[in-house]
């Protein structure tokens, strides 16, 4: 097992080398959350979960941030971070077996222990190729850092698997109290404004209805299979979902012929 450090392998990417410039970022998002009119009754939800998106800042930083604003005021102990492999091929779920985790703000600390226990309950292995740039989990670190600067994590990457394998997991995770799961997908990927809104629509009826027959109309998610998980798993724990935000990279470029979609979404 590595000891090492899982270092920051995407930052000057998809978010800014140095800490000031990405705290300048959390600084205007929060700005702009401000601004937003939301009721009473859904301002005082604490999410058990949330779906957050992984693009860079400039593009899907807002959208994620929406999330973390209600993810903040849960009391939990521990942050498991749950995304797709985009780089590495393997099957089944490899955990972050390393000591921390660099952020330009400031190294996390990983629950090591936690982690062992959880691998000797559920099948999960450790692929070191999938963990060394993957950005879908590394760009939720700043975020994590900033909002939850004391908390521990544990970053799980998925690679060919489903999502009844994964519920399990994730409905074990969420019994602990201590635990606050994030699952990290984008939505469609290249394909017109129009296009993509129709397809993404599917994606988001889904998680709002928590029906997993909205998703066979056609929603093109990467991280699909984690959001066919959590639907899994709120049905079966009786939790409620709520979506927060969806946009698209045609929002933040003005390119509307090749556009990547994004939501977020908490289930309490």
């Amino acid at each position: 097992m590595s000891n090492a450090t899982r270092k920051a392998a995407v930052r000057g990417q998809f978010y800014p080398q140095e800490c000031a410039k990405v705290e300048v970022y959390f600084k205007e998002f929060t700005q702009s959350f401000q601004k937003i009119s939301i009721s009473k009754e859904v301002q005082n939800i604490v999410p058990r979960a949330v779906i957050v998106p992984h693009a860079g800042y400039v593009y899907s930083g807002f959208t994620a941030n929406f999330a973390y604003q209600f993810l903040q005021k849960t009391k939990a102990k521990r942050l498991i971070i749950i995304g797709p492999s985009h780089h590495h091929y393997f099957k089944g779920i490899s955990g972050s077996y390393y000591e921390e985790y660099e952020t330009p703000c400031g190294a996390l600390d990983i629950d090591s222990p936690y982690l062992f226990a959880l691998a000797k309950k559920f099948d999960i292995g450790f692929e070191p190729k999938a963990h060394e740039k993957e950005h879908s989990t590394e760009v939720q670190m700043p975020f994590i850092k900033h909002y939850f600067p004391q908390t521990k994590i544990i970053e799980l990457i998925y690679g060919d698997t489903n999502a009844k394998e994964l519920a399990p997991l994730i409905t074990a995770l969420l019994q602990n109290k201590d635990n606050a799961v994030i699952i990290s997908s984008d939505l469609s990927h290249f394909h017109t404004l129009e296009e993509a809104k129709a397809f993404d629509e599917n994606c988001l009826r889904s998680v709002a209805k928590l029906d997993l027959n909205e998703i066979e109309k056609g929603c093109k998610a990467c991280g699909l299979i984690g959001i066919q998980a959590m639907i899994l798993v709120a049905q079966h724990m009786k939790l409620s979902s709520k979506l927060l935000d969806y946009r698209t990279s045609a929002d933040a470029s003005g390119d509307s012929s090749s556009v990547v979609g994004y939501m977020s979404a908490m289930f309490y």
